[in-house]
């Protein structure tokens, strides 16, 4: 009896320190280990954010003799004259008017793409889906020409167009924002329908539902989280897309906000406080987006991190 009450005694005294390991060992160092690294590198990623706010509150002749790691000189002046020499109020309405029709435009046919290519098994979805990812393997640079001189040739009505092409219309730039974004939201939204439970569908069929009351009753609504999602993505992207703005459009009346930045700049001096006031205004909208889609867009990222 006594040998097996040993053998016992020393069974649980092997499993609670297996359970409870001994302060100083290997378990408790990456407890505090992990979380210093992801702080600093937390920080590293902030640093030049903070220190663009901080300034964007100073004046700069006072940041010109004590350097911009320095405190003091403060002053709200730098985002009034930001405002009224970038002429903010234009641009913002200029970007609403691309970015709000793009990115639903965008999430809409990428949804019609994916309930395609996930709810109906034909031979052609691989190369379907593929079709709309192949806007999104080239850079855009290298279509750059080509974009240019179809957009030139199209001739549309007047009233679609004051110039009469796709040139220098908002149009055109809302359709080639869409072009490049489609195929990657077809492609996430494709996977997301696809782990639906096809029982949903079946049971809609035998109740008579057609394919599109399916689509826009019981697809649509068991994928807003993965639409939140990729709503905030995408009005982020379009929102902040300033290369194709700078080729389509030729007047200045009609650039996006983020062209707004280049009338803060001189010819011979810059004020960087004033830049980067500028720059602390342009970010707020995409801000405001996420906090106010922060529930969804969690929940969109976080779909399939676990069963059950």
């Amino acid at each position: 009896m006594s040998v097996t009450a040993d053998a016992a005694d020393t069974v649980q005294e092997r499993t609670r320190s297996r359970v409870q390991p001994r302060e100083g060992g290997p378990t408790s160092g990456r407890r505090w280990f992990l979380p210093l690294v992801l702080t600093v590198v937390s920080l590293i990623w902030l640093f030049p954010l903070l220190l663009a706010l901080v300034n964007s509150f100073r004046d700069y002749a006072y940041t010109a003799r004590n350097g911009y790691v320095s405190w003091g000189g403060f002053t709200l002046d730098n985002y009034k004259n930001a405002w009224e020499r970038g002429d903010f109020a234009l641009h913002f309405w200029n970007s609403f008017i691309i970015t709000v029709p793009a990115v639903l435009l965008t999430l809409f046919l990428s949804a019609c793409v994916a309930f395609v290519v996930a709810r109906f098994s034909w031979k052609v979805n691989f190369a379907l889906l593929g079709f709309f990812m192949a806007a999104n393997l080239l850079p855009p640079q290298a279509l750059l020409i080509p974009v240019y001189r179809m957009f030139r040739a199209i001739e549309v009505p007047f009233w679609f167009s004051e110039s009469g092409t796709l040139l220098n219309s908002f149009q055109g730039l809302i359709l080639v924002n869409v072009a490049f974004q489609t195929g990657f939201c077809a492609f996430v939204l494709s996977n997301y329908m696809k782990a639906l439970p096809r029982e949903l569908y079946e049971s809609a069929v035998i109740d008579g539902a057609s394919v599109t009351r399916q689509f826009f009753q019981i697809t649509l609504p068991l994928c807003r989280p993965a639409l939140a999602a990729l709503a905030v993505l995408q009005t982020t992207w379009i929102y902040n897309e300033f290369f194709w703005a700078t080729v389509l459009l030729q007047q200045g009346d009609k650039y996006p906000v983020t062209s707004s930045l280049n009338n803060l700049q001189g010819q011979f001096f810059t004020d960087n406080n004033l830049v980067a006031a500028g720059s602390i205004i342009i970010a707020v909208p995409t801000l405001v987006i996420f906090f106010v889609l922060q529930r969804h867009f969690v929940a969109g990222l976080t779909l399939g991190a676990t069963k059950g």
